[in-house]
């Protein structure tokens, strides 16, 4: 029951964080509020329904399930290549080869879902994690590899595979995603509108302080340039008086919504071959098990062993391609990471981070320890007198 109970609160919990996050990766359900300067919530429903949070939501379950059975699969093996537990490590051999091969697929399907939605909502991601600069012809090539060249804007070398980034990104042959230089182009306007919204603010919060409210004239100005705000908060990195930006801090802050094309393009690369891997392995190991030949092929036992930290590899560049691909945001297009540094005392920040490094790593070394133990162990870990060193030792 206990049991249970865990992994219960385990999915619930994950889904919260993931509903906040989906929100900060896309701000649906809330409202930017002059008077206290901060998103609120106008409609809960829409905060927990965001497509961006539950195709996270589910993408990353998923991808714990697969970590999951692929841990058993490799501990399986270790069993089947040491000749002992030979009964226990095919019975588990068999449940996680199953389960694996239905949460591998449910992170495709799940995963492309996720790429699709960060299409519309995210597009300079998108680009970047594409590597495409330019706006393509529909159906758009595919960039495999890339040499990116952030400075010039451009690809020094590419290795494509024709309409292939077309056909998934859009699921169409005929539509158009945007490169990077026309979303720059875009957010170049953005800035510019953000100027006046951040001037209508002051504006606002003057009239408020004087009067005790504010004009309905300025809120109604306010109201149709509220959503450029961000952008016009990203001046701040270069200038204190963001209403009177040159026009070189203006291309700045517009060069700056373009995150890094290297680090996003080759974290989703890793992702992807991480995923492809884990896919074939557990594919051999399914297919193995179905045939009931588990154990047959010690190649495959090895290369399941091996293979033992391909999710967590994968899962890592997942999660460094969502929050580095968001740059510069912290919550995207409303509040720049810049300008949302904590108030804290640094001493105060290093102590926190300090205390929670020492925590973790302690956590890390018992964690890392109990399961080589136990892995070594296997059930003869029970004490039900039928396993290997329990029949060993008589």
């Amino acid at each position: 029951m206990a049991t249970y109970c865990v992994a219960f609160g385990s999915n619930l919990s994950a889904m919260w964080i993931l509903v906040a996050n989906g929100w900060m990766q896309s701000p649906v359900g809330s409202e930017f509020n002059f008077e206290t300067m901060r998103m609120e919530m106008t409609s809960f429903m829409d905060l927990w329904l965001n497509p961006i949070a539950q195709s996270k939501f589910l993408h990353t379950l998923s991808a714990g399930y697969v970590s999951a059975a692929f841990f058993v699969l490799a501990i399986s093996s270790y069993y089947l290549l040491k000749g002992r537990d030979i009964g226990f490590a095919k019975r588990s051999f068999s449940v996680a080869s199953t389960f694996g091969i239905i949460s591998v697929v449910s992170v495709l399907i799940v995963g492309d879902e996720s790429g699709y939605e960060i299409g519309y909502a995210q597009p300079t991601k998108l680009a970047a994690m594409e590597g495409e600069w330019h706006t393509q012809p529909a159906p758009a090539a595919w960039n495999m590899i890339i040499v990116a060249n952030q400075a010039e804007q451009k690809n020094d070398f590419s290795l494509q595979i024709p309409y292939v980034a077309g056909i998934i990104v859009t699921r169409s042959f005929d539509k158009q995603f945007s490169g990077l230089i026309d979303l720059q182009e875009r957010n170049l306007e953005r800035v510019r509108s953000g100027i006046q919204a951040y001037a209508l603010l002051q504006q606002l919060r003057a009239e408020k302080k004087a009067n005790g409210q504010a004009s309905e004239e300025t809120k109604a100005k306010f109201d149709k340039v509220q959503k450029d705000l961000g952008f016009g908060l990203l001046l701040k990195r270069y200038t204190d008086n963001v209403v009177d930006a040159t026009e070189e801090q203006i291309k700045q802050a517009a060069a700056d919504t373009i995150p890094k094309v290297a680090p996003t393009f080759w974290s989703f690369r890793v992702m992807m071959a991480t995923g492809g891997a884990i896919l074939l392995l557990m594919l051999l190991a399914f297919v193995q098990n179905v045939r009931k030949t588990v154990g047959s092929r010690p190649l495959l036992l090895k290369a399941l062993l091996w293979g033992l930290p391909l999710p967590w590899i994968g899962i890592e560049c997942g999660w460094f391609l969502a929050e580095y691909g968001r740059q510069p945001w912290a919550i995207y297009e409303v509040l720049p990471v810049g300008v949302s540094a904590s108030k804290l005392a640094p001493g105060d920040l290093w102590f926190s981070i300090g205390l929670i490094c020492a925590l973790y790593t302690l956590f890390l070394v018992v964690e890392m320890y109990l399961t080589f133990k136990y892995g070594r162990l296997g059930p003869s870990a029970l004490k039900t007198g039928r396993y290997y060193f329990e029949q060993s030792s008589k």
